[in-house]
């Protein structure tokens, strides 16, 4: 008798999904794991070089270029070009260029740090809009990671930032030795 009884409390919770498939469809759901995405970000700032700094390096008086568009150019370890996108810097000259859809084919090789660069585009300024090679602006300024991160629940971005940047001003006045 007692093994009849058993029989029958097994087969009731091995059918009872089957009497209430939403409580079976939810308990599928929550059992899976949520797939947490990383993101690569590139962050910098483009200035305009004043003119008594032209030839230098140095942003000592420099202005940010609102609107400034820089790109995010990144190889693969063959050389070839896997990812690139152009990026408008905000009121500020600040650029936060998010590399949706880049993907590393080999860890090590294709690592953002190692694969992409930042390189001027162009200025919005008709009065400040010749390349610079400030932090190599014309060729790629090459990435650096800064232990920067943003995290959520569902999200993760790892910040790398570039620059800064710099166009300089297409006229400067002549400077005079006395």
């Amino acid at each position: 008798m007692a093994r009849s009884q058993l029989i029958i409390l097994i087969l009731s919770l091995l059918l009872l999904p089957l009497a209430f498939p939403s409580i079976a469809a939810n308990e599928d759901v929550a059992s899976k794991p949520v797939e947490k995405t990383a993101d690569v970000v590139v962050e910098g700032v483009v200035y305009c070089q004043s003119c008594d700094r032209f030839g230098t390096w140095s942003l000592t008086g420099a202005e940010p270029i609102p609107s400034a568009k820089v790109s995010v150019i990144c190889k693969n370890y063959r050389g070839q070009v896997s990812f690139y996108k152009a990026f408008e810097a905000d009121s500020k000259g600040y650029f936060y260029a998010e590399l949706e859809g880049y993907k590393m084919s080999h860890v090590l090789l294709d690592h953002p740090l190692q694969a992409c660069k930042v390189k001027l585009v162009s200025s919005p300024d008709a009065k400040c809009s010749l390349l610079s090679n400030v932090n190599y602006g014309m060729y790629g300024s090459p990435l650096r990671f800064e232990k920067k991160m943003l995290r959520s629940e569902n999200y993760e971005a790892v910040i790398y930032a570039a620059g800064p940047l710099a166009f300089r001003p297409n006229h400067c006045p002549p400077t005079t030795h006395y």
